[in-house]
């Protein structure tokens, strides 16, 4: 993923759609030139928190928000039985291969759903919510996700082999 700078200028939709795949381009940068094994590694006993286990997770909040929210999918998680989101960040077992290539698919499916809708005005109802939320939201509350994950994501790769910067 190229990581293009949001625009300075851009209408609200060009604007948080660039932040969004901003975000999503400091995700995979911060997984670049690692093994397998070291994105598998975790942050620190007890914790699980690796590289490979945060992509994996925002493969299932992507699937979640755009395609059984805004598109009304009635989808399985990827990695849980149990709609349990947390599921995810367990990377023990997985690949690069795998967690990309599922979170790369969902981010697709993402892109396709938010281009479609009307307006940012669009909304979904959020059953955890109990109520209506926006695309506007929707998309708020992706870039809230990835920016926070993505500061795990710099204090993991520094752990990993000392690269720093986003």
């Amino acid at each position: 993923m190229e990581r293009i700078s949001p625009p300075l200028t851009g209408d609200e939709r060009e604007t948080l759609r660039t932040f969004l795949d901003y975000h999503r381009a400091t995700l995979a940068w911060k997984c670049e030139g690692l093994t397998d094994e070291q994105l598998r590694r975790a942050s620190m006993p007890p914790s699980t928190l690796s590289l490979l286990g945060l992509v994996r997770h925002m493969a299932e909040v992507e699937r979640h928000w755009f395609r059984r929210v805004l598109d009304s999918e009635e989808l399985p998680h990827v990695w849980s039985d149990t709609h349990d989101f947390q599921a995810a960040y367990d990377a023990s077992g997985s690949s690069r291969a795998e967690a990309f290539t599922a979170w790369q698919d969902e981010v697709a499916h993402a892109r396709r759903i938010e281009a479609a809708a009307e307006s940012l005005d669009v909304t979904a109802y959020v059953p955890s919510w109990k109520e209506e939320a926006s695309l506007r939201l929707v998309m708020l509350h992706l870039i809230h996700e990835y920016a926070r994950h993505n500061g795990h994501a710099d204090f993991l790769r520094e752990g990993i082999d000392g690269t720093t910067g986003a």
